[in-house]
């Protein structure tokens, strides 16, 4: 066999496309997808190509995906006993404002039943609660952590936590394939197997297939009784608990293994919580589909939905959050869309009355959105750079140094952040550049 590099010349700037020739035969059975555009220094990738004929035919794959983006990390809100230590911070006290958690991070989700971080070089972290095994570190069961322990690996590029009581977890590698770990009720790991079969796994286990998307926002989501990913090909997979249509997948009936949402091959982002979904489209469109009580579809009524049904409008951007029995989006004109449950404010507008429609959040300036589980929080970033929240606020969840709660949106101090996630049950982190 011999083995080719390419140097120097053949370096290609990130925006650059590559048209590769057809006898190159690619691990997988697809070319490797090209890192983003992006300003830091770091990012890069390596191809190897191998021929055994001289150069007839090729054997590629993709040796090395460095495509960081790395921030600083911080957490506040729900911290103390019940939440057994979910910000990360080795200690189980709450916070009412933002804390800098260490080290540099790529993504980070928090939540209840435990919390998971991608950091540089694509090694994932997980912490917090580990009641059944969603700690993946192959150890006994409620042997919680207060500070993030590394998971075995470092090709992770992905990570969604359940937002629910029931810990489980879904992260995906550089290679596309995709693992589950945790919590085995209703199927959600996704393993063929019922509840009586594999109770819960403490280290992660392959999902079949390697051709799961492995990079962006919302390609998967392990939301309480759905688990649901984005393939390459542009298709859609859920597999959990079934009640109120929350799979998608016109029917009631609970599935343990991947099931394939209609047979759109255009789907762009995914995320959920408790049995209700939200997914756009490459063509700017939205879908709910599941639970639907408190008007949380966004589609001007409460009858619940086993398929996609349309939200109307066709400028959606990816970026969408599902809390609980509410939605919320962002337009490509940078307004911003809440419905479903307002009992804390947490619409953002001004009051505490629900709506089954969209309605508009005041400003034009809004870009990322987030939401999730069971808490009663949005949060959301500017154009700018500043981070806005509102809702409930029991715990010091809306980063305001109170406990104050607020029904229109306030601004947590900075101006540098980037994106955000927020967990179920009150805890919230946040990037900053």
């Amino acid at each position: 066999a011999q083995t080719v590099a390419y140097s120097g010349t053949n370096a290609l700037d990130l925006s650059t496309s590559i048209t590769w020739p057809s006898s190159v035969t690619w691990n997988g059975g697809s070319a490797p997808t090209l890192a983003s555009a992006s300003g830091y220094s770091l990012t890069g990738q390596v191809f190897n190509l191998v021929t055994a004929d001289g150069g007839s035919t090729w054997y590629g794959y993709e040796e090395v995906n460095y495509s960081l983006s790395t921030f600083q990390a911080f957490v506040w809100g729900r911290n103390e006993n019940t939440a057994k230590g979910a910000l990360g911070l080795n200690d189980i006290i709450d916070r009412s404002s933002p804390v800098q958690l260490t080290g540099s991070w790529q993504y980070m989700e928090v939540g209840q039943a435990g919390s998971a971080g991608i950091r540089v070089k694509n090694e994932l972290w997980t912490w917090g609660d580990n009641d059944h095994g969603q700690l993946g570190q192959n150890s006994p069961v409620n042997s919680h952590r207060s500070s993030p322990v590394q998971v075995p690996g470092t090709t992770w590029t992905n990570v969604s936590v359940i937002n629910g009581y029931d810990g489980m977890m879904v992260s995906t590698k550089s290679d596309g394939t995709l693992w589950t770990w945790g919590s085995n009720q209703f199927g959600s790991l996704g393993q063929n197997q019922a509840v009586a079969q594999l109770e819960a796994v403490s280290s992660p286990v392959q999902v079949p297939g390697t051709n799961w998307t492995t990079s962006g926002r919302q390609k998967i989501t392990a939301s309480y009784g759905v688990t649901a990913a984005i393939k390459t090909d542009g298709t859609l997979w859920s597999w959990g608990y079934g009640y109120g249509g929350g799979l998608g997948t016109n029917s009631n009936a609970k599935c343990s293994s991947p099931t394939q949402v209609g047979s759109d091959t255009t789907w762009r982002s995914i995320d959920g919580a408790v049995y209700h979904m939200l997914g756009t489209k490459t063509d700017g469109t939205l879908w709910s589909w599941g639970y639907n009580n408190g008007g949380g579809l966004g589609l001007n009524d409460k009858t619940f939905r086993s398929s996609p049904t349309q939200i109307p409008g066709t400028t959606w951007n990816a970026d969408v959050a599902v809390g609980s029995h509410l939605g919320a989006a962002t337009k490509t004109d940078g307004t911003l869309w809440t419905w479903g449950n307002n009992t804390a404010g947490q619409l953002g507008l001004n009051n505490t009355t629900g709506y089954s429609s969209p309605k508009q959040v005041p400003g034009t300036t809004w870009s990322v959105v987030g939401g999730g589980g069971n808490s009663n929080v949005i949060l959301a970033t500017k154009t700018d750079g500043t981070l806005w929240m509102w809702g409930n606020n029991s715990y010091g969840d809306l980063g305001q140094n109170s406990r104050t709660q607020y029904s229109s949106p306030v601004q947590v101090p900075g101006a540098t952040w980037n994106s955000a996630n927020i967990g179920s049950h009150s805890l919230i982190t946040a990037l900053k550049t």
